[in-house]
């Protein structure tokens, strides 16, 4: 095996995530998806499925041989070959946690291994105040990156249909008010909507909820998805948890959309302009569709200006991420094997 040595490798237990290829980008390191998707995700096959991606994510930094690892979370097991290997190589990693590894009630009982694993890493990255707090009163140092521009690939030409479209951007999980939307696009029938999510992980008694001018598109290659967001007029990420980012929403204002998204005080702070805030009822949703059609030459006006102010932050957010990767890289030069004053060192 001829190791490579990179500066820094990004790991995602996922089968795939925007938002790591692009820190990998802005930072010239490689991105990788591990996922072993034949083991599904049942109860009965996933610590097999877990053990299989440890195996093939130490694999993986033993052929690269990267000083630094940029780990997403959740699932936080992703953590575990990561920290084995920071042993044994003297490397530090950064935990770049979403959200949902802390609110998500799947990963709400695993918070003691973060705290674990946070409290080894050189820093976790969140995605609000009210995470960072969590992790500095964990004796760990936390960052916030709340949202970035997004690496897609060349889009897709789509043909929509409808005078009027909007993308709702959907996973189907469980924060995600899907049933309130279905129940709201009935009364909003001049409007063509389009949902997003793979259909084998939707309940069907939802699908069958659909009318006529609801379009559910399955799972989209990243060309087809980035495509239908283009031609849609405005963009939709509803979700019921406070704290949350939602990423469909900002990858549309990069793209220059504007969007619409819960009215929870957080996402307000984030899409500060070119946006209508959706109080999470059938009412509410109806009524903010029809604010957003009635006005959006004015949204797509604010939206073109936030997505400016946003590039702006990621800048300086990127200056001073490389800048810590350059500090990191020189520290580990002068003593790589040295685990007790490398922990130290991020104590401080």
């Amino acid at each position: 095996m001829n190791p490579k040595n990179t500066r820094a490798t990004f790991i995602s237990w996922a089968p795939f995530c925007s938002r790591s290829d692009s820190i990998a980008a802005a930072l010239g390191a490689t991105s990788h998806m591990v996922y072993a998707a034949n083991w599904g995700s049942r109860y009965s096959t996933i610590l097999l499925k877990y053990l299989h991606q440890s195996w093939k994510t130490l694999r993986l930094l033993l052929r690269e041989k990267p000083r630094t690892i940029f780990v997403m979370t959740p699932p936080v097991f992703a953590c575990f070959p990561i920290w084995l290997y920071a042993q044994f190589w003297g490397a530090r990693y950064v935990i770049d946690a979403h959200s949902g590894a802390f609110l998500d009630r799947r990963w709400t009982p695993m918070l003691f291994l973060h705290r674990f694993f946070s409290r080894w890493a050189a820093i976790t990255i969140v995605t609000n105040d009210h995470l960072e707090k969590m992790i500095r009163s964990w004796g760990a140092k936390a960052s916030i990156i709340s949202d970035l521009p997004v690496v897609f690939p060349p889009p897709a030409q789509m043909t929509l249909n409808g005078s009027f479209r909007i993308t709702l951007v959907n996973t189907f999980t469980r924060d995600e008010p899907l049933e309130l939307f279905l129940r709201a696009a009935p009364a909003l029938p001049d409007v063509q909507f389009y949902i997003t999510g793979s259909l084998n992980d939707a309940n069907k008694g939802l699908l069958r909820m659909k009318s006529d001018n609801v379009e559910f598109t399955g799972f989209l290659p990243s060309s087809e998805y980035v495509g239908l967001l283009l031609a849609s007029h405005a963009v939709m990420s509803l979700t019921t948890l406070e704290h949350t980012m939602q990423r469909g929403a900002y990858e549309a204002v990069y793209l220059g959309k504007p969007v619409l998204v819960s009215g929870s005080e957080f996402l307000r702070k984030a899409f500060y302009k070119g946006a209508v805030y959706v109080e999470n009822s059938v009412d509410g949703i109806v009524s903010a569709v029809r604010e957003m059609k009635e006005n959006l030459p004015e949204y797509q006006q604010q939206v073109a200006s936030l997505r400016v102010e946003k590039l702006q932050r990621w800048n300086q957010t990127q200056t001073a991420l490389r800048e810590w990767l350059d500090a990191n890289e020189t520290a580990l030069a002068r003593e790589p094997w040295d685990l007790g004053e490398t922990h130290r060192t991020l104590q401080q």
